[in-house]
């Protein structure tokens, strides 16, 4: 997984970026009918419900346009909340709150979207042990907003990306040459460039489960696109020699199910790709 420091760097770099492609060489708008030294104050409404997420995003965008801005903040990230709710007040130069806006809405109302969401998949899990992992099927350039949430949300992170955990599929495996050649070719290519990465294998049914399981070195396999019956089966195969991950068109119907097969994650594209924004407004006061 990336470290922190990569984080943060990352979600500097999506702000800085965010910034440059909204107000370019100026907020026409705001520069032509507001003072500079106007002052105003506007709250975050919410006028939907759900677990709203960004609220720590929101403070680094107005610290970004303007280290002058103040928020002061009634609801912390991860709580549940209601049409009517007020998240935080932000005050200072009306030409700044109006410059941050949009951006602090844009990502606020999908962070929650993503956030709500994993919470539902969450409380689906509930009782059974399985963790619910995020993927990487993002938006471009905001994948560490998107997975933010999803941690905010009651989730985990799979991988970041494609440089910080192997994650063999059946491309790999099929390019390779087989499983077993997949895994000896990406052993030696981990020796031999000093890195320290885990392995995930992707396996198609159980026949790769059993080849797999004959070479050592792999952190967790993905059990991927099996039934019940096989998953289950494949569970027992795999015991504790690693850990087991479903995947693989799981939606909120059949989730549980997979869960109960004893499975200790599973993935879900559904957490960042198909979520509806939850309605928020920057209101002036």
């Amino acid at each position: 997984m990336i470290t922190q420091e990569q984080f943060d760097k990352e979600i500097k770099g999506i702000i800085a970026n965010a910034i440059r492609e909204d107000v370019g060489d100026g907020d026409h708008s705001s520069l032509a009918c507001i003072p500079e030294e106007a002052t105003g104050k506007a709250k975050l409404l919410v006028k939907d419900e759900g677990v709203i997420a960004g609220v720590a995003l929101a403070k680094q965008v107005f610290e970004y346009v303007d280290k002058d801005l103040r928020v002061t903040t009634l609801i912390e990230d991860g709580a549940r909340v209601k049409y009517g709710d007020i998240v935080f007040y932000v005050e200072g130069r009306s030409q700044s709150i109006l410059k941050a806006e949009r951006l602090v809405l844009n990502a606020m109302q999908r962070m929650s979207a993503i956030a709500t969401k994993t919470d539902f998949f969450v409380g689906l899990l509930n009782g059974t042990g399985t963790k619910i992992l995020d993927t990487r099927k993002t938006t471009p350039g905001i994948r560490a907003l998107e997975k933010w949430a999803v941690k905010i949300g009651g989730g985990e992170n799979h991988r970041f990306a494609l440089y910080d955990m192997i994650m063999l599929k059946d491309n790999h495996i099929d390019f390779a040459g087989g499983v077993t050649k997949a895994i000896e070719k990406t052993k030696a290519y981990l020796k031999e460039t000093g890195r320290d990465l885990k392995i995930i294998v992707e396996a198609r049914n159980l026949e790769e489960i059993r080849e797999i399981l004959k070479t050592e070195g792999v952190y967790r396999i993905l059990i991927d696109n099996f039934n019940y019956e096989d998953t289950r089966e494949a569970v027992r195969l795999i015991g504790n020699k690693c850990l087991t991950e479903s995947s693989g068109g799981i939606n909120e119907k059949t989730i549980r199910k997979y869960a109960e097969c004893g499975v200790d994650y599973i993935s879900s594209g559904a957490l960042t790709h198909s979520v509806y924004n939850m309605d928020l407004s920057l209101k002036a006061v």
